[in-house]
């Protein structure tokens, strides 16, 4: 959890807010700290918020957004065992848009050495109508030889009809949920409900 003020950012620990951001220009101890009753972590020096908040011009999300590399839309949290895909406003137009996705997150997972639960956004991702056979089918391999249990998500409701379609006809797990947080919810609950049937 964050906590984003006009000065500063805080991020919610187990051991505390810790301050992980300032805004550009702010002096820590006269414009922060003093105004605080409390003492926030602060573990070395804060980063600056993007300064682009502080201006009246559009801060150009959309391009940074949709021009996420590869490699940075994979994540694996190792405090709660989760794997984290992210194909926000990706578009796979060619098989070999669907391979190199597919190997991508073949390499982080095998680097993780187990099979994990994953969570998968897929907001304004883009499909190729010639290309859910090759993509689902990946999933699918994916799905086997890596996923513990997968949750799926996009705000989109065609998205989900679609997605669901596809992922049905190849026998994997069709629901798609409305959220991050649906999804992730989900993911725990049928992690609790395989514990007690163990």
């Amino acid at each position: 959890m964050l906590y984003v003020t006009e000065r500063c950012v805080f991020r919610l620990t187990p051991d505390g807010l810790t301050l992980i951001e300032i805004a550009p220009g702010i002096d820590l101890e006269k414009d922060v700290l003093a105004h605080i009753g409390f003492t926030p972590i602060i573990d070395g020096e804060p980063k600056l918020m993007d300064e682009r908040l502080f201006r009246d011009e559009p801060m150009g999300l959309k391009d940074d957004l949709l021009t996420v590399p590869l490699d940075a839309r994979f994540t694996y949290d190792a405090d709660r065992n989760i794997f984290f895909i992210n194909m926000e406003g990706v578009s796979v137009y060619t098989a070999a848009d669907a391979e190199a996705i597919v190997a991508e997150i073949a390499k982080r997972l095998a680097a993780v050495g187990k099979k994990v639960p994953v969570v998968v956004n897929y907001d304004n991702f883009y499909l190729g109508p010639d290309l859910a056979d090759t993509y689902t089918s990946a999933v699918r391999s994916l799905a086997e030889r890596y996923y513990d249990s997968v949750t799926r998500y996009t705000t989109s409701s065609f998205m989900r009809l679609k997605l669901s379609g596809h992922l049905t006809e190849r026998g994997l797990t069709a629901h798609i949920y409305d959220s991050h947080q649906e999804a992730l919810d989900r993911l725990s609950n049928t992690d609790n409900e395989t514990a007690a049937q163990r």
